[in-house]
């Protein structure tokens, strides 16, 4: 799942605002995150859990007592960075040798042996299911300087009775299941986060109504496999319809979905309540029925394109996106053109696109991967050109109508501009400030915009990645 610009990234020094912070506290804890959104997720209930023992969060990494990495270990790519962060880190620790330093997540379940062997700064390594023992571990590595260690997968943990302290903002995650059982010839993910289980729905149903009473406007609903939720009877499609119900006037994404689950029932749902966006990640990974058999993904080109097809029938303004794998072991040049194909014929609105990763314990480890480099990289560029140029055409064509945003947070570029969303998922650019000038050049109007207002704007420029417009 690679969905980290839909999310923001670390905040900078000094700019952290979360509930987290109590005056009664006094050890400050700086933490980052890496990867999918559910680490962000994670991020907040390791927060949360941390807070009862005394920690505040801090955003300046000079005037921490605790640094931790919530790692991410999807491709090799994510644990490199790891690695050469702890490298970065060295110097803190040569400055304030009390400091402590954890690796949390998926990197501390896979790769604990050679982080407590060869990367002697770390102090404790914590697994997804064993979040609720930071703090003890931290304590303990501060008292008597021993390494900490619990990387135990749970079949049970989904910290359903534990509540996520969030930074402010009007988006919010709220994890309603953990783990997968689909054992992708290429993932780690049933490896280092284990079996499905699945939330209490009463429980998830009571969080949104909370985050609605705190200012959220927008969640998503987030697990490995969302498709696959299922809690005593109440299945995916019943928890969403559940939840838009209880908060009519938020908008209700979810993520990821897995095509083998995708049911004509959860496509009806969406199309049946107005605050469910019309928006789907739905994974292709190829578009050669041969490849997907080798990776174990239990559908086929045809079944995919069914849900494809299915939807924009139900839901024309549907926005879709999608991951593909280039370069899988075996992968032949015709099994790529028919992605190339799949992409044509789809018309994503955006897709994030990768060569194939080897992981070490997934059975694709063990494939010949005889496809030279230059081929990857030719291979990868053809994907990612064609899908921008289908992104730029479609986003043009949004040119001079109007859509309705929730303005999120500043642009990144400039806090002359507000970064706002679509119910299908694009990025809108809008000036924070709006007027009218009349034709003697007199300003008849001026309007100023907040964070967490809807305002329906009129498109006027687009690229591949965004729109940019002016309130109407």
């Amino acid at each position: 799942m690679e969905l980290t610009n839909l999310i923001l990234n670390n905040i900078p020094a000094g700019e952290v605002k979360t509930s987290f912070n109590k005056d009664s506290n006094d050890k400050k804890v700086y933490i980052e995150t890496y990867g999918c959104q559910m680490n962000y997720s994670d991020t907040e209930i390791v927060l949360s859990v941390l807070s009862d023992f005394g920690y505040n969060e801090t955003g300046d990494i000079n005037d921490s007592d605790v640094i931790l990495l919530n790692t991410c270990s999807i491709r090799e790519h994510a644990e490199h960075k790891i690695y050469k962060r702890l490298d970065d880190l060295k110097k803190y620790k040569v400055r304030n040798p009390n400091l402590i330093i954890g690796i949390l997540g998926c990197m501390a379940e896979r790769l604990r042996d050679d982080l407590l062997e060869k990367r002697k700064i770390v102090d404790v390594i914590v697994g997804p299911d064993e979040y609720r023992k930071v703090p003890h571990l931290i304590d303990n590595a501060i008292e008597t300087g021993e390494k900490g260690i619990a990387v135990k997968l749970s079949r049970v943990e989904t910290y359903d009775d534990i509540a996520p302290l969030r930074r402010e903002g009007v988006t919010a995650w709220i994890s309603i299941m953990r783990g997968c059982d689909k054992f992708c010839t290429f993932c780690v993910v049933p490896f280092t986060r284990g079996r499905e289980r699945s939330r209490n729905s009463a429980n998830i149903v009571n969080e949104a109504k909370r985050l609605f009473d705190e200012g959220v406007k927008d969640i998503w609903l987030l697990g490995q496999n969302v498709n696959s939720y299922l809690y005593e009877d109440k299945d995916f499609s019943g928890l969403l319809k559940d939840v838009a119900v209880a908060v009519p006037k938020m908008r209700i994404r979810y993520t990821t979905s897995h095509p083998y689950d995708l049911s004509l029932k959860l496509l009806e749902t969406m199309a049946e309540h107005k605050n469910i966006c019309n928006y789907i990640h739905l994974p292709l990974q190829s578009g050669s029925d041969r490849v997907l058999k080798s990776m174990n993904r239990l559908y086929t080109v045809e079944q995919y394109m069914n849900v494809m097809k299915k939807s924009r029938e139900m839901m024309p303004d549907i926005g879709l996106s999608t991951d593909i794998i280039s370069c899988f072991p075996g992968e032949t040049e015709e099994d790529h053109k028919m992605t190339l194909d799949v992409i044509r014929e789809v018309r994503y609105d955006g897709a994030y696109t990768f060569v194939y990763s080897p992981r070490e314990n997934t059975k694709a480890f063990f494939l010949k991967d005889e496809i030279d480099q230059d081929t990857k990289t030719r291979r990868l560029d053809e994907i990612i050109t064609l899908q921008r140029k289908i992104s730029v055409d479609i986003n043009k064509e949004l040119v001079g109508k109007t859509k309705s945003v929730l303005i999120e947070s500043l642009s990144r570029k400039s806090d002359e501009f507000y970064m706002a969303r679509t119910d299908c998922n694009k990025s809108v650019i809008i000036p924070i400030e709006t007027g009218h000038v009349n034709e003697s050049g007199v300003l008849k109007m001026k309007r100023t915009y907040k964070i967490g207002d809807m305002v329906n704007v009129r498109i006027n420029k687009a690229n591949s990645a965004t729109l940019f417009g002016e309130a109407a």
